[in-house]
């Protein structure tokens, strides 16, 4: 795509943005777990810390989302960053505060657990990271805005192969860094001066993508700053319905955001369950899990890459997506064993399920949202990962601490329903 001054806008900025937000969050997976433990929580309070972020995020994405399409990607795109990046802060002031319990819980349903000083203050992190995480859904809209039909499906692989590049880079650092003497503060350390580095490449060197803003009324109104008010049209000869109902109103929309929840719930399910799975039955340290990660994301930046390259000239987007889906469920039923071999043979299938069912998915959900509503609709669909995430975080933590590695067969269960979905997508992937 060329701008007004016919200038094509490059993918890297964008994609350096996605690859640097990835790495910050992806550098604390390896051992978060440990910090629950040792602060005093359980699986069920790492489950709900887990959930704090998607939990603000349902609420905050949509708004960031539908800014974006008023104010410019990049406007929102930056503040979005500017939030993570305080967010870490807290994060690191939680890290030395004394653990003193504010109460403690004895629960034959919950288990045993007590919320502490510094508990309190990564949940007050995560939820600030989670009210301004909106960057995964403007950042979808940006590369929407800079793609068209030959290259969209493309472009969507390139983003979710930097993102498994962040995955791959983050945990490695973490488990390495944090194995040093200054235990989890040097991972840390990292993620703020990561998310530094990301605000300067939004605020230098990422242009803006949405050239058609709509000017904004002068007149003052509470509505106007949530928006909760339609786009005015000084420079559309039809207004489109920009508000969260109206995005149900597009064909196809409603039918892709099911799909967009039930995968979020699966994913979310193995999340909050396999680092406790790591920690309590396999007895893996951080680095071990961080290696796990970086081994998965790894697998998966070849899937993203050359394959996925080489497979969208000849399958359509709906093909891609049965056949990683059904991928998926074969994975998670192997995750449910207490071997290491079949845990990284499903790692395989784990990164082949998604490098391919992702990115067609997304590819498939923009064509669907159309030009003049991808943020409004990239924010509403972000926003039902999000619930699917709160769900599925407190519950896989839950069930784990219940019913332990059988929970990633309930994790099967739940692709085995989008596989089973997808095939109707087969009607909209050329459409």
């Amino acid at each position: 795509m060329e701008t007004a001054s016919s200038k094509p806008i490059s993918l890297l900025p964008v994609l350096s943005v996605n690859f640097i937000g990835m790495l910050g969050y992806s550098i604390i997976m390896p051992f978060l777990v440990f910090l629950v433990n040792r602060f005093g929580g359980n699986e069920f309070i790492y489950g709900v810390l887990g959930s704090i972020y998607p939990a603000f995020q349902f609420f905050g994405a949509p708004v960031l989302g539908r800014w974006s399409d008023k104010f410019g990607r990049r406007k929102i795109l930056l503040v979005s960053q500017v939030g993570t990046l305080l967010a870490w802060f807290i994060f690191l002031t939680a890290l030395y505060l004394p653990v003193n319990a504010l109460f403690e819980v004895d629960s034959s349903t919950l288990g045993v657990f007590g919320i502490t000083v510094p508990l309190v203050f990564l949940f007050i992190a995560r939820a600030l990271d989670g009210l301004t995480g909106g960057n995964v859904s403007v950042a979808n809209a940006y590369l929407s805005d800079i793609s068209n039909d030959e290259n969209r499906k493309a472009n969507f692989g390139k983003m979710a192969m930097s993102s498994s590049l962040g995955f791959i880079i983050g945990p490695a650092l973490a488990g390495l860094l944090g194995s040093t003497e200054y235990g989890e503060t040097i991972p840390v350390l990292a993620a703020i001066l990561i998310s530094s580095i990301a605000v300067c490449l939004i605020w230098f060197q990422l242009p803006e993508s949405k050239t058609d803003l709509v000017e904004p009324r002068t007149r003052f109104s509470i509505k106007r700053i949530f928006s909760f008010e339609h786009k005015e049209c000084y420079k559309m000869k039809k207004c489109e319905d920009t508000n969260t109902p109206g995005v149900f109103k597009i064909p196809h929309v409603f039918f892709m955001l099911i799909i967009y929840f039930l995968t979020f719930l699966g994913f979310s399910f193995f999340y909050a369950s396999f680092p406790m799975h790591a920690l309590k039955q396999l007895s893996w340290n951080s680095l071990q899990l961080g290696i796990f990660f970086s081994f998965l994301s790894g697998l998966m930046i070849v899937v993203q890459g050359p394959l996925l390259s080489y497979l969208s000239k000849r399958i359509s987007d709906a093909q891609l997506v049965l056949f990683g889906s059904i991928m998926l469920v074969i994975n998670f039923c192997l995750m449910a064993t207490g071997s290491e071999v079949l845990i990284y043979t499903a790692a395989f299938l784990f990164a082949l399920g998604n490098g391919l069912m992702w990115p067609s998915y997304l590819s498939i959900l923009s064509k669907v949202g159309g030009e003049k509503q991808q943020g409004s609709v990239q924010g509403v669909a972000n926003s039902s990962g999000s619930l699917a995430s709160i769900v599925g975080l407190i519950l896989g933590g839950y069930m784990y601490g219940v019913i332990g590695p059988s929970t990633f067969y309930l994790t099967a269960i739940i692709l085995l329903v989008v596989f089973l979905l997808s095939f109707r997508m087969l009607k909209l992937s050329d459409a």
